[in-house]
């Protein structure tokens, strides 16, 4: 294991906050930057939300790509083991996919009796929506990676290393929720859903299977809802064949922000967030 410091003393854990820091600060702020540039050079006007959250996902990975070379490997010397990039990539990823998309549905499928929630046709078919699924997964698929390199990556192993794994799964979701904040239709509770599912997801990130594993768990939440008609996140993505309806009230369904935004989905990422605890616990004891 790589140390950076003394991982017991002050000096330690001072370094390793201030380099996550600089992963953070520095990733996003470079991000920003070529964004800001690409949305100049490839749009005279405002980007659509799907132009948009592929141009966030590529000015992200470049960002953060480079920061997690110079500032993991290179700066904190942390191995591509500690980043939990472990063989198996695929079968992994599909693992994390039925996880994620299992706790989506049931979250959705609860809203049922509880709130009122319904699914209706909207006139489309089942091959147009099929054909939008697909679609779907080359757009969700690289902001879910992005956001686990972002969240799961070197902060995460950093902070671990110095303050435990609990306190650096907690941190990083916490800051995952806040970055959310500008979302449309976030409110209190959502921002709550959020910082919980990131630390679903800091703790699929401790599964077998590491970053793949929590990227599929990512990809596969994100995928369900935005295939069964709902917002992800407060971001609506378009699909023909049916459409969601979160019925009420908001704060147990979700109302606009989808079912993200209810008590619903706290119920189920909580109970989703101790099953992945105890398969991690039984992973730290073999």
């Amino acid at each position: 294991m790589t140390h950076i410091g003394g991982h017991d003393g002050f000096r330690g854990k001072l370094r390793a906050v201030g380099l996550s820091a600089a992963f953070l600060i520095g990733g996003f702020a470079l991000a920003a930057g070529l964004y800001g540039l690409g949305a100049s050079v490839l749009y005279s006007a405002a980007p659509s939300l799907t132009e948009a959250t592929l141009l966030q996902s590529a000015a992200a990975l470049v960002a953060f790509g480079l920061a997690t070379s110079l500032i993991g490997l290179r700066g904190a010397r942390l191995t591509p083991t500690e980043l939990r990039w472990v063989p198996g990539g695929p079968r992994h990823l599909g693992i994390g996919l039925g996880f994620g998309g299992g706790a989506a549905l049931v979250a959705m499928v609860v809203a049922v009796p509880v709130a009122g929630a319904a699914w209706a046709p909207d006139g489309g078919t089942a091959g147009a929506w099929s054909g939008t699924v697909l679609a779907l997964v080359g757009l969700l698929l690289p902001a879910a990676f992005v956001e686990e390199l972002i969240f799961r990556g070197v902060p995460m192993v950093l902070l671990a290393q110095v303050f435990g794994r609990a306190t650096a799964v907690v941190s990083l979701g916490v800051l995952f929720a806040l970055a959310h904040l500008l979302n449309p239709g976030v409110t209190p509770l959502a921002v709550g859903n959020v910082a919980l599912a990131g630390v679903f997801l800091g703790t699929t990130f401790y599964l077998p299977g590491g970053l793949w594993t929590a990227t599929g768990a990512h990809l596969g939440w994100n995928m369900t809802l935005a295939a069964l008609g709902a917002p992800v996140s407060g971001l609506p993505f378009a699909v023909p064949w049916l459409d969601y309806r979160p019925g009420g009230p908001a704060w147990l369904s979700g109302g606009p922000f989808g079912p993200e935004g209810g008590l619903t989905a706290t119920l189920v990422l909580a109970v989703a967030t101790i099953i992945a605890v105890r398969f991690t616990q039984k992973e730290t004891v073999a």
